[in-house]
């Protein structure tokens, strides 16, 4: 009986042993340890943060906070900073060249904070690299030249990167989200964007020129506040799977795509543009949807397929005629809960007592807006009234 009891009290001292000894350091590659170590003489939390608490190297630095190790010791995955909404970040320089000697590295992120210094290509273009997220930052200076093959989410947004928008990134087979928005890139979108891209996020930034052939697989594309300029109806056509457009606040010209209305497009927005011409839309908007056409140079009528959405914003163009019965019914029944018809050369508003919680414009047209629509308009709205006749008997339609 005692011998029977013998393997069975070598199992148990043998599992105590398992659970009471820490995984040592060693079973961590000497060479990313090392690099672990130098990133966190580089880094330091903001005030708030406790991210680095648990970075005591006497123990497992697989079991930091932000760090995942595959099986055989080697850094897969480094989250730096504290994931939750509003949490300080870190500040300090960008760990470039211990960063760089991760090889195994999959996943490298960084939280908003005050991380300065350059992006190099050792850093963007490690091997096993799919997952770099740094936006928020101070990080400066030129993207690299090269990013890693094996790239499927790059989040460079709100930092100060500048120069140009490398070729090589938007030809990577496996690349799906970019947002490069809120820096300071110039120049051109590179001509070829081979890139099956679902996210394109490009908007404050500084660059110029038209838009290339975009992927069809894009289901949202932000280009807003840049200096983009001439035709981009042709591009618009082969994206069917929009469903999130931003083309506000450039210098697009032409006419607006007729398709892009009938897309499954929950927010379009061309504000500020150049854009001309009548709308013919080839079919209705999705219900709900955000429609800003707002400060261009459209003209003709205003089209009954924009009734299903649920904000419209036509104001500063060169609409004239009347407001179709089936937009007003549905400012009226409040499906619409935004109908902006101000500074236009309407001749008929058409639209009756709306909702307390609606917002309805229509002044500075060629007719005075009905008293309930008065009421209606918020103070940011303006509250002119009628435009003059001798701008009206000249109006263009």
């Amino acid at each position: 009986m005692v011998a029977a009891r013998r393997p069975r009290a070598l199992m148990l001292l043998a599992a105590v042993l398992l659970v009471a000894v820490p995984v040592a350091a060693a079973t961590l590659h000497p060479v990313d340890y090392l690099a672990l170590q130098a990133v966190r003489r580089a880094l330091s939390d903001m005030p708030g943060s406790r991210f680095f608490a648990s970075w005591d190297f006497t123990g497992d630095p697989c079991g930091f906070a932000g760090v995942s190790c595959s099986g055989d010791g080697r850094v897969v995955t480094l989250a730096l900073g504290d994931p939750r909404a509003g949490a300080p970040g870190l500040s300090g320089a960008l760990p470039a060249a211990a960063l760089a000697r991760l090889s195994e590295l999959a996943s490298l992120s960084l939280v908003p904070g005050r991380v300065s210094g350059e992006l190099p290509p050792a850093v963007a273009a490690l091997p096993s690299l799919r997952f770099l997220a740094l936006a928020g930052n101070l990080l400066s200076g030129d993207l690299p030249a090269t990013f890693s093959p094996m790239l499927r989410t790059v989040d460079l947004s709100k930092n100060s990167f500048s120069g140009r928008i490398p070729p090589s990134l938007l030809l990577i087979r496996s690349l799906r989200t970019l947002v490069l928005s809120h820096n300071s890139l110039s120049g051109e979108i590179p001509k070829l964007v081979s890139s099956p891209l679902v996210h394109l996020d490009l908007r404050n930034n500084r660059l110029t020129g038209g838009v290339p052939p975009l992927p069809a697989t894009l289901v949202y594309l932000s280009l807003a506040g840049n200096r983009f300029s001439g035709r981009v109806g042709g591009v618009l056509r082969r994206l069917p799977r929009l469903s999130f457009l931003d083309l506000g606040g450039n210098w697009f010209s032409g006419e607006v795509p007729g398709e892009v209305f009938s897309f499954r497009i929950s927010y379009l927005q061309l504000r500020k543009n150049a854009f001309s011409g009548e709308l013919r839309p080839s079919g209705r908007v999705p219900a709900g949807a955000t429609v800003d056409l707002s400060h261009n140079a459209l003209s003709g009528r205003v089209p009954a397929e924009l009734a299903p959405a649920a904000a419209v914003y036509l104001n500063g163009n060169k609409f004239a005629g009347q407001v179709p019965r089936e937009i007003a019914a549905a400012a009226e029944g409040g499906r619409m809960r935004v109908l902006f018809l101000q500074d236009n050369f309407l001749t008929g508003i058409g639209v009756g007592g709306v909702p307390a919680s609606a917002a309805v414009c229509a002044h500075m047209n060629c007719v005075a807006p009905p008293p309930p629509v008065v009421a209606a308009c918020p103070a940011k709205g303006g509250r002119g009234r009628r435009r003059p006749p001798s701008q009206c008997g000249g109006r263009r339609r």
